[in-house]
């Protein structure tokens, strides 16, 4: 129990004892808001500032999960239709890699081109960036189900679909949520990328990244770190949660999350 709480308090002291030699830094060389700002600074913007960056979170968040749900059900019927047709994998796979490989900066501007609506440009920038994990994740998971398991489920007369939703998809539904893991915090990524490139191209964005380009324009640096601060602690509460998510499923009947 005492090793517990020391592994867990210990990331918390690593941040207050950063968070310290940054203030004592910025107060003793007597740094100017614009060039650094304090952490005592940064959360006076935070609450002073709360009505725009709450609004412009909101923002990011929506489309953050809408595309998590887009690469997740996308990625999860993929996966299924490659583990059941070799020749599906082999021709659509290769164009998966394209996308995963290919930096989201390069299409974005050609997503620009052919859809008008800005929330959809940055859904489909962040669907993206976010699916792939979970598709190679899933792939993965169908193919590791137990050979033993499955030569019984044959003997029992069981047809492929069967034996895909009986066997398969139980036994990668931890690889699934891994990859969803995964794919959270990229799905982040992937709106705030989209969120810099639609804000100066086509307009009418007014998520985090549109109000650290906002702040920079005016050089209210605050402004800038306060935004950061809560795209950082976005991805952290996101993947916090989908970590409770993936233990309050498995944790009744997987090894990785059983407890003793």
């Amino acid at each position: 129990m005492s090793g517990r709480m020391i592994g867990r308090a210990a990331p918390l002291v690593v941040a207050l004892a950063v968070l310290a030699g940054w203030e004592a830094l910025v107060t003793l060389r007597e740094i100017p808001s614009y060039i650094l700002p304090a952490p005592s600074r940064i959360a006076a913007t935070l609450w002073s500032d709360r009505t725009i960056l709450l609004a412009s979170l909101l923002v990011t968040l929506k489309t953050t999960f809408a595309a998590l749900a887009t690469s997740a059900v996308t990625s999860l019927v993929l996966a299924i239709l490659f583990r059941q047709s070799r020749w599906v994998e082999r021709s659509l796979y290769p164009y998966a890699v394209i996308l995963q490989v290919t930096p989201i900066v390069a299409i974005a501007p050609l997503i620009l081109i052919y859809v008008e609506d800005p929330f959809a440009v940055m859904l489909v920038c962040a669907t993206i960036v976010a699916f792939f994990p979970i598709l190679s994740n899933t792939m993965l998971g169908l193919r590791s189900v137990d050979p033993g398991l499955e030569d019984l489920f044959r003997l029992q007369g069981a047809g492929r679909w069967q034996v895909m939703w009986l066997l398969r998809l139980p036994s990668a539904l931890p690889y699934f949520l891994g990859g969803l893991r995964i794919a959270g915090g990229l799905a982040l990524i992937g709106a705030v990328v989209a969120e810099f490139v639609s804000s100066t191209t086509a307009g009418g964005a007014t998520g985090l990244a549109w109000r650290i380009i906002e702040a920079g324009q005016r050089l209210n640096v605050p402004r800038m770190f306060a935004a950061l601060a809560l795209i950082a602690a976005s991805g952290i509460a996101i993947f916090a949660l989908l970590t409770a998510i993936s233990q309050f499923v498995l944790r009744r009947w997987h090894d990785s999350e059983r407890k003793d």
